[in-house]
């Protein structure tokens, strides 16, 4: 076991050291601080700190009649310079309620909803909160060393107020994405903090139900525009997370405008549509264009493989990946998840393959959004593609050695420990049927707990030996 890691990335270009607030490493000396001030405080301005980088901008005053008077916004953003944010999520924030219950909600809406009423008509003890949605991505970020913020809504009552600790104490920052001149009434139920029961039977699987399932339109459709504070912390971010859950509480509208400004100011797009990919395809007409818009100009696009076949019709994950990279206008990375198989990342011109860690699973939940942080690290710290999936894969499966996501999500020292294991879920039989298939690409790489001659695998094989001794040497 290592009791102190350091990663070095291409020369030393970045070293972890240990951080203080809470025992995790982080590869910078300054955290992001939580800058979103107690709402009952109507100060005129908020710090956005980007570790060091003061940059004011104005803060919502809840009685204010006017969002700073409406003046001095292009000269506000031009203050922001550098990106020193590396991760920013977009919408998805809400507390998972995680009980244990005798069977699964039933499948018809009305009863589904019934159901969840029934559940809501008393508060749940608080050790049953947890931090959910892109709460999970970001703290796993943070974990990494990443600097990150996260961009939302959370209403005025116990459970935003819970939300707002729990990404305080991971050292994460949260922006609302209010715009002060929405009128709505905040007693509403609709300016709530969103709520989603997690529901486990005693077989462990998952039932998952919000008030966002019941309704036609998003959560939080009354937000109408981006504001100053949120077009500050997007141009200020290195990468923006959205997946397809963000759909259920902002309008296509706002979630294009991200869109579309994330790439006016140049920061990188990742997107997972997840579940939902497969209900947008045939959603309203708005919900199909900020869909295919999502798909086509996102740098990064994150899939299982049942989500990429849904997509494209395409079995083969490879090729599945490629027609969503050849569709793309700015896609660089498709990244295919397949469970205990491993995961697959696509470029224009090659195939990187990494088999998965072999773990006691415990539970799935958080998962797929601990992978997508650790992919961040990778893209940002620019390392070898093969390396990026072995460290998502090595986040993902620690997260699922876990009960839960938010703050059960993998730390760094149980990551280092898995990946110093060696244990690969290696599987010849199905990469080489796979890679046989597809060796047309410039180049095809592997992971391997050790190179074997005599192997029909004709790629270039890494050893997981050789990505630990240059990624976690001891310190």
């Amino acid at each position: 076991m290592l009791n102190q890691a350091a990663i070095s990335l291409h020369s030393s270009l970045i070293s972890i050291t240990p951080r203080t607030n809470n025992g995790l490493l982080s590869p910078y000396p300054h955290t992001l601080q939580n800058t979103r001030l107690r709402r009952n405080n109507c100060s005129n301005y908020s710090v956005l700190n980007c570790t060091g980088i003061e940059i004011p901008v104005p803060r919502q005053c809840r009685n204010s009649p006017s969002f700073c008077n409406g003046s001095g916004e292009d000269e506000k953003l031009k203050a922001v310079g550098v990106k020193e944010i590396d991760v920013a999520t977009l919408g998805n924030l809400c507390v998972d309620i995680v009980l244990n219950v005798p069977q699964l909600p039933p499948k018809p809406l009305d009863q589904r909803q019934a159901y969840m009423e029934q559940l809501s008509n008393s508060s749940p003890d608080k050790k049953y909160w947890e931090a959910g949605g892109n709460c999970n991505m970001a703290i796993a970020a943070a974990r990494l060393g990443l600097r990150c913020v996260t961009i939302g809504h959370v209403g005025d009552e116990i459970y935003g107020d819970f939300l707002l600790d729990v990404l305080r104490n991971e050292g994460i920052s949260m922006v609302e994405m209010n715009e002060q001149n929405d009128i709505v009434d905040h007693s509403h139920a609709a300016y709530e903090t969103l709520l989603c029961w997690v529901l486990v039977d005693p077989l462990q699987k998952h039932g998952f139900c919000s008030r966002a399932d019941f309704s036609k339109e998003p959560a939080f459709d009354w937000m109408s525009k981006l504001s100053t504070e949120v077009k500050t912390a997007i141009k200020c971010s290195k990468i923006i997370f959205c997946n397809g859950y963000g759909f259920d509480e902002l309008s296509p509208g706002m979630l294009i405008s991200s869109l579309e400004y994330a790439i006016e100011v140049g920061t990188s797009i990742f997107f997972d549509p997840g579940p939902r990919g497969k209900s947008l395809i045939s959603g309203t007409p708005e919900e199909q264009r900020a869909l295919d818009k999502f798909l086509k100009l996102s740098d990064v696009l994150l899939l299982t493989s049942e989500e990429a076949e849904s997509l494209t019709g395409i079995v083969n994950p490879i090729m599945a990946g490629q027609e969503l990279l050849q569709k793309g206008v700015r896609t660089k990375w498709v990244i295919v998840k397949m469970g205990p198989k491993g995961s697959i990342l696509i470029t224009a011109s090659s195939v990187s393959c990494a088999p998965a860690f072999k773990v006691n699973v415990m539970d799935t939940v958080g998962c797929g959004d601990s992978f997508v942080a650790a992919v961040a690290f990778g893209f940002i710290h620019k390392l070898p593609l093969v390396y990026t999936l072995t460290i998502a894969n090595a986040v993902g499966a620690a997260t699922a050695m876990g009960c839960g996501a938010g703050r059960n999500v993998a730390t760094l020292k149980q990551v280092v420990e898995l990946m110093t294991g060696l244990n690969l879920n290696e599987d010849d039989i199905f990469w080489d049927k796979l890679l046989n298939e597809h060796l047309d690409v410039q180049e095809v790489t592997l992971l391997t707990k050790m190179i074997i001659n005599g192997s029909n695998i004709q790629p270039n094989c890494t050893s997981l030996l050789k990505v630990v001794a240059e990624l976690l040497p001891y310190a």
